[in-house]
């Protein structure tokens, strides 16, 4: 199937490892060339040279994704290099160290949470418009997450604000840019195969496997399937839409495990 993405530019935050690096593979192998954007430099250039290795015309736009002279410069150079800029992929995030109820949540870890998810997203998803709208096609997919759709899971205020403000943004740009040919969608993915679920101990696998009606994770790849479908020419009509990725479960109980 031609998803039209050959000879379009992608920028993924937070794209050196994990659903990132994943979404960076498949839309290269659709055609597309890719400006990777991570905080660790390194990693991000390393990521990009693998690109390069496999045929895609590819760089690294390091630093941190909710610094605003990052985007501006990170979207300025994909411009700069490849002449155009079509998608945007928001996938920065943070992790979360520990769960806490919100009457003792410190703000210093409320804080970067906001920062990283939806500060990034509103940043960068600002700085790529207008590329977009000199193009006349524009394509916005942001990372939400079930720990929001599920009804919220206790102990993650932080992270659960900072998805749903994802997807009010995500929904009202929609609105705003859909008439220049841009469409603003949302992923909210279940527990997917990366370096946190590998931190999980075998019990706390299990029961997420058990609980859940695929009787699996997801995993990277998966994502960036459908990432690279609302990034094609056939997504055109999907526009302001939460696309729940989670096998069919959204909410966990997690016992002592």
């Amino acid at each position: 199937m031609d998803l039209g993405l050959k000879g379009r530019v992608a920028l993924i935050t937070g794209g050196a490892r994990g659903i990132g690096l994943a979404d960076a593979e498949r839309l290269a192998a659709e055609g597309a060339a890719i400006a990777i954007n991570d905080i660790d430099g390194a990693a991000a250039e390393r990521a990009a040279e693998g690109l390069r290795a496999g045929g895609a015309g590819a760089i690294a736009v390091a630093g941190d994704a909710a610094n605003e002279r990052v985007a501006q410069e990170g979207v300025a150079a994909a411009v700069a290099r490849f002449g155009r800029l079509d998608i945007l992929v928001n996938n920065a995030g943070i992790g979360i160290p520990r769960r806490r109820p919100a009457e003792s949540m410190p703000l210093d870890e409320w804080d970067a949470m906001l920062r990283t998810h939806l500060r990034s997203t509103f940043l960068w998803s600002r700085a790529a418009i207008p590329a977009m709208r000199a193009n006349g096609y524009g394509r916005i997919v942001s990372m939400c997450s079930m720990n929001f759709t599920g009804g919220g899971r206790p102990g993650v205020s932080h992270y659960s604000a900072a998805k749903a403000g994802i997807l009010g943004f995500t929904q009202t740009i929609a609105k705003e840019v859909g008439p220049s040919g841009i469409t603003a969608n949302a992923i909210a993915p279940g527990y997917v195969e990366t370096e946190l679920i590998a931190s999980f101990t075998p019990a706390m696998r299990d029961l997420l496997c058990r609980q859940n009606p695929v009787g699996r994770t997801c995993r990277p790849d998966e994502v960036a399937a459908l990432v690279a479908y609302l990034a094609s020419t056939l997504a055109g009509f999907v526009n302001g839409e939460l696309v729940c990725m989670d096998g069919g479960r959204r909410d966990y109980w997690w016992g002592e495990a």
